[in-house]
């Protein structure tokens, strides 16, 4: 079933990790903001109805509530089987939990990364653990029970005991969903640019090295295999029907529309994304920057391959990759049961070089 996701690329601070296309910008441009969203969104045909929607960004949940009911009173489907908001921890007000809920939300992710101060610091979160507490309380008893907590793996200052103080958090608090994300280095980031350039800005001279980012990830998938969370995809773990409904559109190649700077949309053959910048999006036009046909042949394994369950690809499917397939079983990196190919736990660890395969 389809998707909608809402871009909402406007934070209090930008953090040194992040890689996305949000940041902090002038107020008056959030309000031209607003303004070309709801253009955009009333302005199309939905050829089908959204049974979730997902609000990220940036913070979206920084949206004051009339905003947020304005957005979402031009996506048809309501009540959604799934409704996310986004959320930094310690700027949730009970207010804005009742609107939410109001508004036909169910479901908050809290990008929390680490419940330690030190690493916190470090990028430039501005909560504790003591504030992350705070907030799944308050939502609990706004009725909001379908939490999701992010963390990342690799933070500066991170050690084996500082993960397990967070994982410790975890286990104590028991949302029912985590997503466990490795530190990306890429350019995108201030920090993953001065990693690339070896230097010593943000923290990266602190940065652990890769061996201890690995571990740290396997000692998130036993502790929290524990405490009842399945790994279901690669970064992404839940209690039993608590998995996101969104995000598993996205590695079953379901459709789902995109609106806002950056956002991406997939209608089953096709593939386009919006003009990245807020700027770009309030002076266009027509938003859509590029459209291009998807290569489900490649995607079938690469994106669907990230999940636990593995994919079950027909023989004309299989076809194009026969040869990658034999050799990655021989590697020990994929497995076939009887039809169906999964990761094995080593293909896990080394899934972009897994990926690199099915490229044709």
């Amino acid at each position: 079933m389809p998707g909608a996701y809402i871009s909402w690329p406007f934070c209090a601070q930008k953090c040194t990790y992040c890689n996305f296309a949000s940041g902090v910008f002038p107020r008056e441009l959030e309000q031209r903001y607003l303004e070309r969203l709801l253009t955009e969104l009333r302005g199309t045909e939905w050829p089908w109805t959204p049974e979730t929607v997902y609000l990220g960004g940036g913070t979206p949940a920084s949206m004051e509530p009339e905003q947020l009911a304005a957005v979402l009173a031009q996506i048809p489907g309501r009540p959604w089987r799934e409704a996310t908001l986004e959320a930094a921890p310690g700027a949730i007000t009970r207010e804005q939990a009742r609107a939410w809920r109001a508004a036909g939300g169910n479901r908050v992710s809290l990008g929390v990364q680490s419940f330690v101060d030190a690493e916190l610091r470090r990028t430039g979160r501005k909560h504790n653990a003591a504030a992350v507490a705070a907030d799944v309380a308050l939502l609990r008893g706004e009725g909001i029970t379908e939490i999701n907590i992010d963390l990342i793996a690799g933070l500066p200052t991170q050690t084996r005991e500082t993960w397990n103080e967070s994982l410790r958090w975890i286990e104590e608090l028991a949302p029912p969903h985590i997503s466990v994300y490795m530190l990306e280095v890429d350019e995108d980031s201030r920090l993953g640019q001065e990693l690339m350039l070896g230097g010593v800005r943000y923290g990266a001279m602190d940065v652990p090295g890769e061996d201890l980012i690995t571990d740290c990830y396997e000692l998130a998938v036993e502790r929290l295999g524990r405490a009842g969370l399945r790994r279901y995809e690669i970064s992404n773990f839940a209690v039993a029907g608590s998995e996101s409904l969104h995000n598993l559109k996205y590695w079953k190649l379901a459709p789902y529309l995109g609106f806002g700077a950056d956002a991406h949309s997939f209608d089953g053959r096709m593939r386009w994304q919006n003009v990245e910048t807020p700027q770009q999006y309030c002076d266009a036009e027509d938003a859509r920057a590029e459209c291009v046909e998807a290569n489900l042949t490649e995607e079938r394994f690469f994106v669907g391959l990230r999940l636990m369950d593995g994919i079950r690809p027909s023989a004309e499917e299989r076809a194009p990759h026969e040869a990658a397939i034999a050799e990655l079983i021989g590697d020990g990196l994929l497995e076939d049961l009887g039809g169906a190919l999964r990761l094995t736990a080593r293909g896990v660890l080394l899934s972009n070089e897994v990926f690199e395969r099915f490229l044709l």
